[in-house]
């Protein structure tokens, strides 16, 4: 590898680093640091999508009822998501959020916006445009 290479091997890394301590930080806080990535990413379909049911879940994910159930009743042991009875058939329920699974769903993000701000605090305005312009060219 190129030092050129290897120094932006380097900073990446460093960025990556940084927003996975920001996102240890964010499940720390909601005492669930053994979550796992599975589970989070259940929690990010729950988190976009609506009136989703144990069946859409299970379409959506490409896992059986069954696996579903589990993970829910995990989820659901956990604080991160809750069941609500459909009011017009009763053996539909709909799988909900708790405030706990909305800052694990939407912790990437949040982890995301955190890097940015350090990185807005760590440069002046041309470099911001600088680095957006480098970033740009990236695809």
């Amino acid at each position: 590898m190129t030092d050129q290479k290897e120094h932006l091997f380097e900073v990446f890394d460093t960025l990556i680093r940084l927003k996975q301590e920001c996102s240890c930080s964010i499940f720390s806080a909601c005492e669930l640091s053994d979550i796992t990535v599975k589970q989070i990413n259940y929690l990010k379909v729950i988190d976009t999508s609506d009136e989703i049911t144990f069946s859409r879940l299970a379409e959506i994910t490409r896992n059986s009822k069954p696996t579903i159930t589990e993970m829910i009743r995990k989820l659901d042991h956990m604080g991160c998501v809750y069941r609500q009875p459909c009011p017009y058939d009763g053996r539909i329920h709909y799988i909900r959020l708790t405030g706990t699974g909305e800052k694990i769903a939407r912790a990437e993000q949040k982890a995301l916006q955190q890097v940015v701000e350090r990185l807005a605090e760590s440069l002046d305005d041309h470099e911001i445009e600088v680095l957006i312009e480098i970033l740009r060219k990236v695809r």
